[in-house]
């Protein structure tokens, strides 16, 4: 009878089952990653966001922040950290979306899930124009119960003024996001 055991003391068979051990990992993290670039818009919730008009949230600057402040109006929440590329490259776009569209009723609030110095030091070279809160690793469990399950950064959440979710989105906001949210006030 002949032994099925692939002899592993052989230079060649080691190599070959650590490279093909080494392909298999190295395609799924690239899976992973088309995966969550790929990932469409989350579907809106049929329903309020439970205690989300409840809680508070301290600023950069020391004061407090909260939401019940932002009732009533469309938001933008932004899930954010200075850490994150995505996240800094798209906060210009998210400022001047503010900007252009506050006089019409819009809000924007962004959430750093982050440390308050990295923020701070982050503010001074970039300030914005909208309200940023410390959401820190709490942050982290907001988004997830807003429907980020990957828990991945940036995330968006836009709710309606009858603080209905009305849009959610995981990865970098584009132009074209912006011009469609606008349209679901």
């Amino acid at each position: 009878m002949t032994d099925l055991k692939p002899d592993l003391s052989q230079p060649f068979t080691r190599r070959w089952i650590l490279g093909a051990t080494g392909a298999a990992a190295a395609m799924l993290g690239v899976g992973a990653a088309l995966w969550r670039l790929q990932m469409p818009d989350l579907p809106a919730a049929e329903s309020p966001v439970e205690g989300f008009w409840t809680m508070q949230w301290d600023t950069p600057q020391g004061t407090r922040l909260a939401m019940e402040s932002l009732r009533g109006r469309p938001l933008l929440v932004n899930f954010w950290a200075t850490w994150c590329t995505p996240c800094v490259e798209e906060l210009p776009l998210i400022n001047s979306f503010y900007r252009q569209n506050k006089e019409n009723g819009w809000q924007v609030l962004a959430l750093a899930v982050d440390k308050l110095a990295p923020v701070q030091s982050f503010l001074q070279r970039m300030p914005l124009d909208f309200p940023v809160g410390m959401a820190g690793m709490t942050g982290t469990e907001l988004g997830r119960s807003l429907g980020n399950l990957a828990g991945g950064l940036p995330f968006s959440v836009v709710l309606s003024a009858d603080g209905l979710i009305v849009q959610r989105k995981l990865g970098r906001v584009t132009p074209e996001d912006l011009a469609a949210w606008l349209r679901l006030k």
